[in-house]
């Protein structure tokens, strides 16, 4: 039984910005819904490929009938060792669409949600070993301070995480809502839901280890393209946005990319064109696309 989604973000400029070549090989690691990936497919020959990557079981029930198309059921961290294994060394473009997916966000019972009850999990992958609920219970102050600090950009983290951990010592916190519920009263009633929302950013970052997963696949997209093979990243929130725009300019995540004897910056990747946004049709038409930013970058 296939599962629904919401229209993939930005379709037209990341098709665009893989500028596809018809007999190439091509990645969707984000598969999700299979938006993308169908857009890729139409614009490819007989000889072209595609593979696509989601852990998630759910997004793996929408797999698309097409022999030029497979679909991996693991994490794209582990980009290169799953194409090893299908025959693949080098590809021709590779589109990535960070964060959590709509069906995640509206199903109470992935744990994804500050809206709907269920249970704190928020494991894109439900067979990992770390969900949301050991975080929130098992994690001193300082860990959770850290999280929200480092992963949800808040400035009282550490009044959060005091406040959890007196809280889970009367109950366990169990669920969604009781997160929240505990939180309210020490929230600004005027930033409440931006707030909340930053929570469950932080220990979902934390839970799936979102930022070191991507950090793994840039250094892994590089080995991977073509000269000439283009990346297309698709981010939805800062953190995630920062980590590809450094690559892109850097080739690496922390200082400056090195030089030759004569000045030359030695770097896999450059830039094409400007960052992008959703327009305002899209935003009225997607509400999930709002935060979207697509940066495009081709192989040297």
């Amino acid at each position: 039984m296939k599962t629904i989604y919401h229209k993939p973000v930005m379709l037209e400029e990341a098709i665009q910005g893989l500028k596809i070549n018809p007999d190439g090989v091509y990645v969707d690691v984000t598969f999700g819904g299979g938006g993308h990936s169908r857009a890729i497919l139409q614009k490819l020959s007989e000889r072209g490929r595609l593979l696509a990557f989601d852990q998630d079981e759910a997004a793996q029930q929408n797999t698309i009938s097409d022999d030029r198309f497979q679909l991996i059921g693991g994490n794209f961290s582990h980009l290169k060792r799953h194409l090893k294994f299908c025959g693949i060394t080098t590809v021709n473009g590779i589109l990535a669409d960070f964060g959590v997916s709509s069906h995640q966000f509206d199903s109470g019972s992935r744990g994804f949600s500050t809206r709907l009850e269920g249970p704190l999990d928020m494991r894109m992958n439900t067979h990992g070993e770390l969900s949301a609920y050991e975080v929130v219970n098992q994690y001193s102050v300082e860990e959770l301070q850290q999280i929200f600090k480092n992963y949800g950009e808040l400035r009282i983290a550490r009044k959060l995480a005091d406040h959890i951990v007196k809280g889970r010592v009367i109950n366990p916190i169990a669920t969604t809502q009781a997160l929240v519920d505990l939180l309210t009263p020490i929230l600004p009633k005027h930033v409440f839901n931006k707030i909340i929302a930053q929570v469950f950013q932080a220990i979902r970052i934390e839970v799936n280890a979102e930022l070191d997963v991507i950090k793994s696949f840039l250094e892994q997209s590089i080995e991977l393209l073509h000269k000439g093979g283009r990346l297309v990243c698709i981010s939805y929130h800062s953190l995630e946005d920062r980590l590809v725009k450094i690559f892109i300019r850097e080739g690496k995540f922390e200082g400056k990319a090195e030089s030759d004897l004569y000045g030359n910056r030695n770097l896999p990747l450059k830039k094409v064109g400007n960052l992008q946004t959703p327009s305002n049709e899209e935003i009225k038409d997607n509400s999930r696309a709002r935060s979207g930013k697509l940066r495009v970058a081709e192989r040297i």
